[in-house]
């Protein structure tokens, strides 16, 4: 056959194929209203979830369906808009649409997908790299998470060694836990989530920036993290600033991140700052679309979407993979029984209390050993660590309620036995519990200070106690 024909032959194969692959027909709506941050879209039938593009002329805004009421689309927009007019142009996003005279093809936005490509970048609620670094083309398409089987997840089994030793000792966190971080504003919660993120032993961290201030963002990334702890991390970061449809997001890709990672065999330690921020968030989506406050403004679906996130992540099928979450809570003016609050500590399998009287007298991390607990600690320790930690905790106790008498000068050596134990070893108590932000402190340090505290404070001073008593 002539070389020409072939060509031919060859064009006319291609011209076939990119028929194949146009839209048989392109479907329109038509912006008709537009309340806050809920655009009402007609003739656009669409499922929740699906991408529009809303047409403005000289450019085009990407939008995502949240919901729907007969012939009515609810969308809301990824970024902040301007310039948004009525009777607008709106389409299926990837779907080409008319401009003036000719087709203009919508380019959707770019995301990194999953992989190994991740390590070391910083992207946005919605995968965009916003690093300056570029797009990896190469790894896996990103897919939703699917829910695990409650019975198919690995158990509990091994600690995770947190760095931090107060955690360590007295609140051993196991693979696989998921840890609350409750505390009210300046209290020391990003210097503990830099501690977490620069010592724990992990292959792979992901942390979640969800609706905290853009400048912590670089703060973060730069002067907490660091290189050596960046390049096993990847960075989602979703501000303040940006819409509450991206920091939702953003909480839901970094766990699909992390969950990616455990799924090939990865220890995995996920932080999210902060689950109150996705929370009001979802509160601002659920108000938009119509929803009754409930409590204290939050809508039934931000109590719904709480236990969904947490439970995509914990441990999988396989024994080798965990992913281990720490997920902060804002609590608005120190209230412990804040909605959001109450429900995360109904999900999560233990919470760590920063205390704002500790953070004022000086004391860092500020974790308030009494309130905090971990729930999986009986099964990732020894006997012996156990009871060295009820010890430990016995001795903060009786120090923290007796210390009105020692600042009255009321108190009396001899007339208590377990308070005069708790009076001598105090110096040693807060030593343990306090830690510089550039140190870290492994597992086995941790246990081994913890129990020549329990030691010492079981020997000969209790017994002294008592004599002086019975004398």
């Amino acid at each position: 056959m002539h070389p020409q024909n072939n060509q031919s032959l060859e064009r006319v194969a291609g011209f076939k194929s990119r028929l194949n692959e146009m839209p048989r027909s392109v479907r329109e709506g038509r912006l008709s209203r537009v309340s806050g941050l809920l655009y009402e879209v007609h003739g656009l039938p669409m499922t929740i979830g699906d991408r529009a593009t809303i047409n403005l002329g000289e450019q085009a805004v990407e939008a995502e369906c949240i919901g729907f009421n007969g012939g009515t689309t609810y969308l809301m927009p990824v970024d902040p808009v301007e310039g948004i007019s009525p009777g607008a142009a709106v389409y299926p996003l990837g779907t080409p649409y008319f401009e003036g005279a000719g087709f203009k093809v919508q380019k959707t936005a770019s995301a990194l997908p999953l992989g190994e490509s991740l390590l070391g970048r910083i992207v946005d609620g919605f995968g965009r790299p916003i690093d300056g670094k570029g797009i990896d083309a190469h790894g896996v398409p990103g897919v939703p998470t699917r829910r695990v089987n409650p019975l198919h997840r690995a158990p509990i089994r091994e600690p995770l060694d947190s760095g931090i030793r107060a955690i360590n000792g007295a609140l051993t966190v196991g693979r696989g836990q998921r840890v609350g971080i409750f505390a009210g504003s300046g209290v020391g919660k990003s210097v503990m989530l830099g501690m977490l993120a620069r010592n724990c032993i992990a292959d792979v961290m992901v942390i979640g920036l969800v609706g905290e201030r853009g400048r912590e963002v670089r703060e973060f990334c730069v002067d907490i993290l660091g290189d050596q702890a960046m390049h096993r991390s990847v960075v989602v970061a979703a501000p303040a600033d940006a819409s509450p449809l991206a920091r939702v997001r953003g909480a839901y890709y970094a766990t699909d991140v992390a969950t990616w990672f455990r799924d090939q065999g990865k220890h995995v330690v996920l932080i999210v700052d902060s689950l109150t921020r996705f929370a009001m968030a979802q509160r601002e989506i659920g108000l938009s679309l119509g929803e009754a406050p409930v409590s204290r403004g939050y809508t039934p679906s931000v109590f719904a979407k709480m236990p969904e996130l947490v439970e995509r992540v914990g441990n999988g099928a396989r024994e080798d993979a965990s992913i281990t979450a720490f997920y902060t809570i804002l609590l608005e003016g120190d209230d412990v029984h804040d909605p959001v609050a109450d429900t995360a500590r109904g999900i999560l399998d233990g919470h760590v209390f920063l205390s704002r009287e500790l953070a004022d007298s000086g004391h860092y991390p500020a974790i308030d050993i009494e309130k905090s607990i971990s729930r999986v600690m009986p099964k990732v320790t020894t006997k012996e660590h156990q009871a060295a930690a009820r010890k430990f905790k016995m001795l903060y106790s009786r120090y923290m309620r007796g210390r009105e008498l020692l600042s009255m000068g009321a108190y009396v050596p001899g007339g208590d036995a377990e308070l005069d134990m708790a009076v001598r070893m105090w110096p040693q108590i807060q030593r343990y519990l306090q830690q510089d932000a550039e140190e870290a402190h492994s597992m086995e340090n941790a246990l081994a200070e913890m129990m020549k505290i329990a030691a010492a404070a079981g020997g000969s001073p209790s017994a002294n106690s008592v004599a002086k008593q019975a004398g």
